[in-house]
C-alpha cells in the first residue's frame, strides 16, 4: 500500500474525553467509537486514529504526515482559535500536496464568538464542521475520492 494511501486521523486537546465531556455539544459517544466508525469505512486506506492534549505533539504528528506523504483529517480542538504553530504545521502538509481536512464535531459558528475564527481554515484544504461524527466520515470519503 502506498503512503498516499495512509491517512492519519488527529484530535487535539479534550478529545479524548469525548462521551463525557459535554455530551450535548459532542454526543455520547467516545474516541474509540470514532475510531471503529472510521475503520469500518476506511475502504482500503490505512488510518491511524491519535489525539493529544499537546500542541507540540500535533505539530510533531503534522511533520511525520508531510515526511510520510500521509493526507491528514485534523480537528485541531481549541488550538483552532490560535495556535500559528499548528498552522504553520498544517500549511507544510498543503504545501507537500497532500491533503489535509479540517474537521469539528459541531459547528464552531453557531458557538461562542471565540470559537467562529480558525487560524487553520486558510491553509486547510478544506473544511466540514457541524455533523459530530460524520464530519470524520465525509472528510474519510473525500480523501479517499481524491487520492486514489
Amino acid at each position: 500500500m502506498s503512503a498516499m494511501n495512509r491517512v492519519l486521523v488527529l484530535n487535539g486537546p479534550n478529545l479524548g474525553r469525548l462521551g463525557s465531556r459535554e455530551p450535548e455539544v459532542y454526543g455520547a459517544l467516545t474516541l474509540s467509537d470514532l475510531r471503529d466508525q472510521l475503520e469500518a469505512a476506511s475502504g482500503g486506506l490505512a488510518l491511524e486514529v491519535r489525539q493529544t492534549d499537546s500542541e507540540s505533539e500535533l505539530v510533531s504528528w503534522l511533520h511525520e504526515a508531510v515526511d510520510s506523504a500521509s493526507h491528514v483529517i485534523l480537528n485541531p480542538a481549541a488550538f483552532t482559535h490560535y495556535s500559528y504553530a499548528l498552522r504553520d504545521a498544517v500549511a507544510l502538509v498543503t504545501d507537500a500536496g497532500l491533503l489535509l481536512v479540517e474537521v469539528h464535531i459541531s459547528n464552531p459558528h453557531a458557538r461562542e464568538e471565540f470559537r467562529h475564527t480558525s487560524v487553520i481554515s486558510g491553509v486547510a484544504t478544506g473544511v466540514i464542521a457541524g455533523f459530530g461524527f460524520d464530519s470524520y466520515l465525509l472528510a474519510l470519503e473525500l480523501v479517499r475520492r481524491r487520492s486514489g
